[in-house]
C-alpha cells in the first residue's frame, strides 16, 4: 500500500506533461500510472494544478552562522519551501567562517541542525593559499567548490588568480566535481561613476567585456585541466558565442543565469532604487532577449536565484548610492513565478520549466539520480502549484528574513500551493509543518 497517491491532469513527468496517478512509498516515487490502485485510500487529486518535481536551487546565500542577521537556514529554508524549491546549495561566502575549511563546514553544517524545511548541500569555497583543503573538503562531502575572480564584498573569501586555480583545478577535476566561477575581471580602467544614484552608469561601470575575459580565462583552464567549470549567474549576452564554441568542443562547461537577469530591463531600473543592485548588473533589454534566446537553444544550461540578501540598511536605500548600496537580491522563494511569468509571453513551456529549476541544476550539484525529476526511483519531492493564478508580490507575502526586493509590488503568475518532501506535505497553501529537511552529502568522492 502506498504512502501517498498524487492524481492529476498536468503530472509533468519526464516524458511530458500527462494524466497520471503517482505512488509514494518510504519517501520515494514507487510508480506512475495511468488508473489508481485497488488498494487506494487516501489520494491528494489536484485535477488540473500542475504537479512538478521539487525545484532545485543551487546558488543561495544563506548566511549562516555569523551573518545570522542577514538571513538564516530556519528563514530563507522557510521561504524556499513556500516557493516550491525542495532542496538547495548553499554559497561558501557571507557566512562567517566562510567554508573554505573542514572547521568552518562543520561550523555550518552544526548551525544549520534542526533548522532545514529542505535538503541543504555547502559548497566549499576556494581562496588563496586553501588548495590544501579541497580535498579533506571532499571528503566531508561538498559537491563542489565556488570562487571569484573579482572581489567578492567579503574581505574573508577574497578572489583567485589563474595562479590559484592551476593549484586548485587538477585536484577538483581529480574528483569529478564542478568549480563554480563568479565571472567578472576587472580591466585597468574601471568606468568611474560621477552620479552615484545613475543605474545607466552603474550598469556600465560593471560592463560586459568584465565577463568576458573571465569567462575566456575560465574556458582555457576547463581544457586544459579536463575540470568541470559553471559560470553562474551569467549577465553578459556578449558571452555566448564563446560559450557556444567551448560547448561545441565537448568542453565539461556549464552555464545558469538568474530569474532577475530575465525578468527585468536596466533600461527600467528607477535611479536610487538600490533594490536593483547585483553583480554583475542587470542589463539592456536587447541583452536579456539574446540570454532568453541562449537559454531556449541549451546554451544556458539553467536558472538558479542568486538569492543574496542583506539587511535594508544595508543597501543604501536613504542615499540611493549604487557605489555603496551592498549588492544582491533577495528573491529565493520568487523562483517559479518569476521565471514563468517572464516565460509566458515567450512560449515557454512547463517542461522546459521544470528543466531549468528542476533536472539541470540536480545534475550540478550530482543528485541527478534522487531529485529532479517525477520518475521511479526519485525522492518524491514535488511542487503543486497554478500556473494560471496570478498574485501582487508583497512584503507580508515573503518569508525571507528582510522582505526588501525589486519584485516587491510585481504582479506575478504561478502560485504554488503545496510542497512535498519525501512524500510529506511540508507546506500548503501558507501552512508549514515541522522541518522535513536533510543535509544533503555527495558520498561519492569519499575517501577517494
Amino acid at each position: 500500500m502506498s504512502d501517498l497517491i498524487i492524481k492529476g491532469n498536468n503530472i509533468l513527468t519526464p516524458d511530458g506533461v500527462r494524466p497520471a496517478v503517482v505512488l509514494v512509498k518510504g519517501g520515494r516515487i514507487h510508480a506512475i500510472q495511468a488508473d489508481l490502485p485497488d488498494d487506494a485510500r487516501t489520494i491528494v487529486d489536484i485535477g488540473d494544478k500542475v504537479l512538478m518535481p521539487g525545484i532545485n536551487d543551487p546558488h543561495v546565500h544563506i548566511n549562516e552562522p555569523g551573518r545570522t542577521d542577514w538571513e538564516g537556514f530556519d528563514t530563507a529554508t522557510r521561504a524556499a519551501i513556500a516557493g516550491g524549491i525542495t532542496t538547495l546549495v548553499d554559497m561558501p561566502l557571507n557566512s562567517s567562517p566562510v567554508t573554505t575549511t573542514v572547521q568552518a563546514f562543520e561550523e555550518k553544517a552544526h548551525a544549520a541542525t534542526s533548522q532545514l524545511h529542505a535538503d541543504c548541500g555547502y559548497w566549499g569555497g576556494i581562496i588563496p593559499g586553501n588548495e590544501n583543503e579541497i580535498a579533506a573538503l571532499i571528503n566531508k562531502g561538498v559537491p563542489g567548490f565556488k570562487a571569484f575572480l573579482v572581489h567578492s564584498g567579503i574581505d574573508e573569501f577574497p578572489n583567485v588568480t589563474a595562479a590559484d586555480l592551476e593549484k586548485a583545478m587538477p585536484i577538483i577535476a581529480r574528483h569529478h566535481l564542478p568549480l563554480l566561477v563568479h565571472c567578472e575581471l576587472t580591466d585597468s580602467q574601471p568606468a568611474i561613476q560621477e552620479n552615484k544614484r545613475s543605474y545607466r552608469q552603474y550598469m556600465a561601470s560593471r560592463p560586459q567585456s568584465w565577463e568576458q575575459a573571465a569567462i575566456s580565462l575560465m574556458i582555457h583552464l576547463c581544457e586544459k585541466y579536463n575540470c568541470r567549470v559553471h559560470i553562474v549567474h551569467l549577465s553578459a549576452a556578449d558571452a555566448i558565442p564563446q560559450i557556444i564554441a567551448a560547448k561545441e568542443k565537448g568542453l565539461p562547461l556549464t552555464v545558469e543565469t538568474a530569474q532577475h537577469y530575465l525578468y527585468f530591463n536596466g533600461e527600467e531600473v528607477p535611479d536610487g532604487n538600490t533594490s536593483f543592485k547585483c553583480a554583475p548588473p542587470i542589463r539592456e533589454r536587447e541583452n536579456n532577449q539574446r540570454l532568453w534566446e541562449a537559454l531556449k537553444a541549451g546554451v544556458i544550461d539553467f536558472v538558479a536565484t542568486d538569492h543574496s540578501p542583506a539587511p535594508p540598511e544595508l543597501k543604501a536605500l536613504d542615499t540611493g548610492d549604487f557605489t555603496q548600496a551592498w549588492g544582491g537580491i533577495a528573491s529565493l522563494q520568487l523562483a517559479l513565478p518569476a521565471l514563468w511569468t517572464a516565460g509566458r509571453s515567450r512560449d515557454v513551456t512547463l517542461p522546459q520549466i521544470a528543466q531549468w529549476l528542476c533536472e539541470k541544476p540536480a545534475v550540478l550539484a550530482g543528485l541527478q539520480d534522487r531529485k529532479g525529476k517525477i520518475a521511479m526511483g526519485y525522492d518524491a519531492d514535488f511542487v503543486i502549484w497554478d500556473p494560471q493564478r496570478s498574485f501582487t508580490v508583497s512584503a507580508e507575502g515573503l518569508y525571507h528574513k528582510h522582505k526588501l526586493t525589486p519584485y516587491l509590488n510585481e504582479t506575478l503568475y504561478g502560485v504554488v500551493e503545496q510542497t512535498y518532501i519525501r512524500g510529506i506535505r511540508v507546506f500548503d497553501q501558507g501552512n508549514f509543518t515541522l522541518a522535513q529537511g536533510k543535509m544533503i552529502l555527495n558520498t561519492i568522492n569519499k575517501h577517494d
